[in-house]
């Protein structure tokens, strides 16, 4: 798709709506907006525009330096085997755009208007309370906030499509200050190739590729850089990090540490999470042992049913498995084998699937992200009933 140079030119110079400027050089100021207080009416070349700094702790995708009146973000590992990385400059709106970058790195902060085009980024909004900077989201059907899915049937947030389906248009039309997307190194599927060629200012967000609980939570600091939200964004990651922390502590006192398995088969091929993924540090910090963290891998693998299988044959309790099974009569019809793995014969199966919509999204996958304490402590009390007397499941429920 073709568009205009001027069209291109404009949103290459455009940063928050408003704050506009003329050239991209260190001698040129954007011009502050009556309507965005948060621009600078008088820039000073000694004064630090960002007194409140994000630390990271866990995630190691990611990292951030600070400079007076600018922050430069690098994503270091943007999707699997990547062999690039991005760095984005987010420039305070109302001071000069420094000399050295390409235009198309530039975001002027903090940002107003933000579309996303994963549901896994929502839970970022959610816990910096910025709902309200929300005009565009892919996939609205799989959103499961309720508070989202209101504004998408207001039109305050518009559907944009998703990855080869992406409406460019659309997304012009609303006149992002930001696009945030996620990459796969597939130039087919993935989105931020076009938006660049529209001239929009995208950030690629890269939490799934995270080998921790809390280092994929901690992407929440990513997003809040653009909002200049650094103080709550540490305030609430250190109270996540503090009840993650003290959920595991609890679990690591369990005498017993019963044997876990993960995942089900689709077509003959069955995906296990690398003992360095995320989820084997969530069954390990839960005080079970994960059948599948023999190796240093972070990602996924696809194996055959059978060589999980003979694992699955000591798995004690068995969680992840397809959305679609509701009971364990949809396991024993999707297979009959499976009816021989110990969890299943003892009714220790649990689903991630307790909070579902009526299309398929998964609140696992949304708040989720954003609530590893709340998913460890389920999996504490799916392993160790005993220890969380009082805790509901709220993301898993027993198949029964």
């Amino acid at each position: 798709m073709k568009y205009p140079a001027l069209l291109l030119l404009s949103w290459v110079t455009v940063g928050v709506v408003g704050c506009q400027s003329t050239s991209l050089t260190s001698t040129s100021l954007t011009k502050p907006s009556d309507q965005h207080p948060d621009c600078v009416q008088t820039y000073r070349a000694e004064q630090d525009y960002f007194p409140e700094k994000v630390t990271i702790q866990y995630a190691q995708g990611f990292e951030v330096d600070y400079h007076k009146h600018y922050k430069v973000i690098s994503v270091k590992n943007p999707w699997r085997n990547a062999a690039q990385t991005f760095q984005y400059v987010l420039v305070q709106c109302g001071t000069p755009t420094p000399d050295g970058f390409d235009p198309a790195q530039v975001v002027q902060v903090p940002v107003r208007r933000v579309v996303m085009l994963s549901t896994t980024h929502l839970g970022h909004l959610e816990k910096l309370k910025l709902l309200d900077t929300l005009v565009g989201m892919s996939n609205p059907k799989l959103v499961y906030s309720k508070t989202v899915q209101e504004k998408l049937q207001q039109n305050q947030v518009l559907a944009v499509g998703s990855n080869a389906s992406l409406n460019i248009e659309t997304v012009l039309d609303l006149a992002p200050d930001l696009v945030t997307t996620y990459g796969t190194g597939n130039p087919k599927n993935d989105a931020h190739p076009k938006l660049l060629e529209a001239g929009l200012p995208v950030a690629i967000n890269a939490e799934y590729m995270e080998s921790s609980p809390l280092g994929k939570a901690e992407w929440m600091k990513f997003t809040a850089l653009f909002f200049n939200q650094e103080n709550i964004a540490n305030q609430q990651f250190e109270l996540i990090a503090q009840r993650y922390q003290s959920i595991a502590a609890i679990a690591q006192k369990a005498q017993r540490k019963p044997t876990v398995l993960t995942g089900f088969s689709s077509s003959g091929t069955w995906y296990q999470p690398g003992g360095k993924s995320y989820v084997a540090q969530l069954i390990k910090d839960a005080g079970g042992v994960y059948l599948g963290g023999n190796n240093g891998d972070r990602g996924s693998t696809p194996m055959s049913f059978e060589a999980v299988y003979e694992r699955a044959l000591n798995a004690q309790v068995w969680i992840n498995g397809s959305q679609t099974w509701q009971q364990l009569s949809d396991i024993a019809k999707a297979d009959e084998r499976y009816q021989k793995i110990p969890a299943f014969q003892a009714g220790q199966v649990f689903n991630n699937n307790a909070r579902v919509n009526q299309f398929g999204g998964n609140d696992y996958w949304q708040s989720g992200v954003m609530s590893p304490d709340q998913v460890l402590a389920d999996l504490v009390k799916i392993l160790h009933p005993e220890l969380l007397g009082n805790h509901q499941l709220f993301y898993y429920r027993a198949l029964k």
